[in-house]
């Protein structure tokens, strides 16, 4: 449960994303995540450190092995949710019963 804790924390998925194709600094993060505060970054960036699931680096923040064993594992998720964006989209455009 503590995992799903970590990554029920706002923002906190989508800095995993953000940094699926490789490292990132915090100026990109705080690019690429519009509405995210600087505060609130580096306070995930410092509980996703402390798990375990990024490292700094030398360019920023990157996945560890561990992260990127979540990325992959994440990937069904992303298929479906592309999936239900279209169904949404699809859903929106028929009309309504009344």
């Amino acid at each position: 449960m503590a995992a799903l804790d970590l990554f029920g924390r706002r923002w906190a998925l989508r800095i995993l994303w953000e940094l699926r194709a490789g490292p990132l600094g915090a100026r990109a993060l705080l690019a690429r995540c519009e509405g995210l505060s600087s505060s609130v970054l580096y306070q995930r960036l410092r509980e996703l450190v402390s798990s375990g699931i990024i490292a700094p680096s030398a360019d920023g923040y990157e996945l560890t092995p561990l992260g990127t064993a979540l990325r992959d594992a994440l990937r069904p998720l992303d298929a479906w949710a592309s999936v239900w964006a279209k169904e949404q989209e699809r859903g929106d455009q028929q009309p309504t019963e009344t």
